[in-house]
């Protein structure tokens, strides 16, 4: 079956709400709101704007000091396009899906680590956050549909977590799942997606220095619809490897069955490294739509070649950048 999808350049700019409006009326209903938000229910919009949805973890951890050593040469694309331009399949096709991102229940949020590790256990977001040091980094991020920004994420380096979890020797892979909740998330409810959401990294790109496990962005929390609670961030690869909402961590000796390579391997691939000269099958990556911007060149490994080039230098046979 050809399923249809819709990309990022099939929406008119037109429908992107000017920032003095949205502003305002931020401004007035977070007035008339103000007296119930502290009481709001955990997952429910507490205002206005996507990024105040409520937040299982402390706004004290926020914002997190700054790693100057992952410098950007371009403008941090504006805090309301990316709070209110996503992709999110678990709440529908469309980009404007952040208002029904908002029901997803954050707190409590468990998270499963389990396979070849020493011994599997499950802690909870909030205690885990009490073993790591969040840092903000400001990241290029590039979409498989030929879209990017530039977003300040807050996290902690994945080979953090890794330690944490304590894999064996073994493992070669580890597997991200993201939750699977139907009640709520009514793009769950079409049988043809193989959910739950699952990506992969090799071990080697799940340590590299680049690899963050993102809580937060802009200085605050994430909204739900930029992955809250737990999210990874990947930025040398197509945004689709980044799975959001994460609840289950396996280490395997295994290549995971990831989600879009489940679904359409001839389109998106495993690896899904970022090289403007390997088209889309059906589009160009050679240049790329910035997010409040216009276009530009689409960089090599989206510009972290540096730090992630080495990584592949041994692999032969493999579909690299798509």
């Amino acid at each position: 079956m050809r399923l249809t999808k819709h990309f990022g350049w099939e929406i008119p700019e037109a429908r992107v709400t000017p920032e003095r409006i949205f502003l305002e009326r931020r401004r007035l209903l977070a007035g008339a709101t103000a007296a119930l938000a502290t009481t709001a229910v955990a997952g429910r919009v507490q205002a206005a704007s996507p990024a105040q949805a409520s937040q299982p973890r402390a706004s004290s951890l926020y914002p997190a000091p700054r790693d100057d050593k992952y410098i950007v040469k371009r403008p941090i694309t504006p805090e309301q396009l990316v709070e209110t331009y996503n992709n999110y399949y678990e709440f529908g096709s469309e980009k404007d899906i952040w208002q029904q991102a908002a029901a997803l229940p954050l707190h409590p949020w468990s998270i499963r680590i389990d396979g070849l590790v020493e011994k599997p256990f499950t802690l909870g977001f909030d205690d885990l956050m009490r073993k790591v040091r969040l840092e903000e980094r400001v990241y290029r991020f590039r979409c498989v549909e030929a879209w990017s920004a530039v977003v300040p994420w807050t996290g902690f380096p994945m080979r953090d977590f890794v330690s944490l979890a304590r894999p064996l020797a073994s493992a070669t892979y580890v597997a991200m799942h993201t939750f699977e909740n139907p009640s709520v998330a009514p793009g769950q409810r079409a049988f043809w997606y193989p959910w739950p959401y699952t990506e992969g990294l090799t071990m080697a790109e799940a340590t590299n220095e680049l690899t963050l496990l993102v809580t937060g962005l802009y200085g605050k929390p994430a909204p739900a619809q930029n992955g809250a609670p737990l999210r990874l961030i990947v930025p040398w690869k197509y945004g689709f490897k980044s799975v959001k909402a994460i609840v289950h961590f396996s280490f395997t000796n295994k290549r995971p069955a990831t989600f879009w390579d489940t679904l359409d391997p001839d389109e998106y691939g495993f690896w899904a490294n970022v090289n403007p000269a390997v088209p889309h099958p059906r589009w160009s990556q050679a240049t790329e739509r910035e997010l409040g911007d216009g276009r530009r060149p689409t960089l090599i490994w989206n510009g972290y070649g540096e730090y992630v080039a080495q990584i592949y230098a041994g692999i032969k046979g493999q579909q690299l950048f798509r």
